[in-house]
């Protein structure tokens, strides 16, 4: 491996989510050079996968994740490397898919003679959020409020800098279906492929279609319901057979469920800045609304959907503290 002989020092991130596997790559100064990821296969009309077939998909995925890793490296020394281990901190935090990136990456450091970094999987989307939303260190090394809203997880939290990462409080979020999984539902019922988020934001800009409903959103302080969403949409369809308006419609709840929900954090919580994060928040639609609001933080989209690159800062972060 004719690389480990250069002198630039970088750090890799790895994490097996339950949709999609991801390497990346930052440098010393804290710079992603590398953000590699690939979705796992899901057959059509299946809207998801079993935790088993996960771990399979991610093992057929590495293998090709692990050649481009091998390009992007050239010219790198690797000192750490880092890894989702589980979905959240929290007691019992667990997920089968995490053990394939937990594998991986322990092979990686015990080959290189390197240190083996444990994260969570919401801190890694927390940290990439940060990244790319241009966030300045003062803000990072604050207090502020993060949503984390994807396929498996719509959450608010209450984020404090803890050492090298985060100690995360859960404050609110969904009490039933999660935003990502409201989307996925209405979009395979449509005929769309799974993951279907971004086909259904291309088919708003693309579709024709009249004004929407208004959206009748269910918030309660800072919880919220989304599986009336789901009924909504797919009544909406059945009555105008209107893919894009069903799709704006949609995007549309989500939207102003998340904007009622700050607007409430901030009355609990008055000025707190706020982050959000997960791949639910790379749609442009709902970051449209959101962004009207001062003191908000956004991830690129690049930065939204699950990738490794928060891992990657975070196993920098911690490696240089350490030192």
């Amino acid at each position: 491996m004719p690389y480990l002989k250069m002198n630039k020092k970088c750090f890799i991130g790895i994490d097996t989510s339950n949709y999609t596997t991801s390497v990346a790559i930052c440098d010393m100064n804290g710079n992603i050079i590398a953000n590699i990821k690939k979705l796992l296969f899901v057959e059509n009309g299946e809207r998801g996968l079993r935790q088993s077939d996960a771990v399979f998909a991610h093992i057929k995925n590495i293998p090709q994740l692990s050649d481009k890793l091998r390009e992007a490296i050239c010219g790198y020394t690797p000192i750490a490397v880092g890894c989702s281990a589980y979905p959240r901190d929290a007691e019992g935090s667990y997920m089968p898919c995490f053990l394939t990136g937990v594998a991986v990456a322990s092979s990686i450091a015990a080959v290189l003679g390197v240190p083996l970094m444990r994260f969570s999987h919401q801190n890694g989307h927390i940290m990439a959020a940060l990244y790319s939303s241009g966030a300045t260190e003062e803000l990072i090394n604050s207090r502020f409020a993060a949503f984390h809203v994807s396929g498996g997880t719509m959450e608010i939290l209450d984020v404090t800098p803890s050492g090298n990462g985060f100690c995360v409080e859960l404050i609110g979020g969904t009490d039933d279906l999660t935003a990502g999984q409201a989307i996925d539902r209405i979009g395979v019922a449509m005929g769309l492929d799974f993951p279907c988020g971004k086909q259904m934001e291309d088919l708003c800009f693309t579709e024709v279609h009249a004004s929407i409903p208004k959206p009748r959103i269910c918030v309660k302080s800072l919880h919220c319901n989304m599986s009336g969403l789901e009924n909504l949409a797919l009544k909406l369809y059945a009555n105008t057979d209107n893919i894009g308006l069903v799709c704006d419609y949609t995007f549309s709840f989500v939207a102003n469920t998340l904007d009622k929900l700050s607007e409430n954090l901030r009355i609990e919580y008055p000025d707190i800045p706020i982050v959000y994060s997960g791949g639910v928040m790379s749609n442009s639609k709902i970051k449209d609304v959101l962004s009207k609001r001062n003191n908000t933080y956004f991830a690129r989209p690049e930065f939204s959907s699950d990738n490794a690159a928060g891992v990657a800062l975070l196993c920098r972060r911690e490696f240089l503290n350490d030192k």
